[in-house]
């Protein structure tokens, strides 16, 4: 239902237009939050150059109960868990990751995806998903 939007999201809804009549930018999200637990204990690296970035892995949980007619008996429940990789390059909050998280900490992450390519040591070309944090919740 179109009526039932507030106005502000219609707001950032709006196209906006440069003095170049075919460069049309719009207004768009890129944002994530994770609730789980900390796999390992963070990592700070620092590449020669740039900032250092704090990096560790979170994996999340999905648990449902398996319905009639599939081959576990109704009311089994099965779990998917799924690992993130974060990565922290706000200076503070890469600090304070860094000395306050560790492995099993139960953490609420927010940020954005990046999505980027690295080539392995076997000169393999992979791809990567990472989430850029840029606020933790330490629980």
């Amino acid at each position: 239902n179109y009526l039932a939007v507030p106005s502000q999201i219609i707001r950032q809804a709006v196209r906006y237009r440069s003095t170049d009549a075919s460069l049309i930018l719009e207004r768009s999200i890129n944002r994530v939050q994770l609730l789980g637990r900390v796999g390992q204990d963070p990592v700070m690296r620092q590449v020669e150059g740039r900032n250092p970035v704090t990096i560790f892995s979170l994996a999340t949980n999905e648990m449902w109960r398996s319905g009639e007619g599939e081959m576990s008996s109704p009311g089994d429940i099965s779990q998917k868990t799924t690992w993130h990789r974060v990565s922290i390059f706000k200076p503070g909050l890469r600090d304070v990751a860094y000395q306050y998280v560790k492995k099993g900490s139960r953490i609420l992450v927010e940020g954005k995806l990046d999505y980027g390519e690295y080539v392995d040591k076997n000169q393999v070309r992979r791809q990567a998903t990472t989430i850029i944090a840029d606020s933790l919740g330490i629980n």
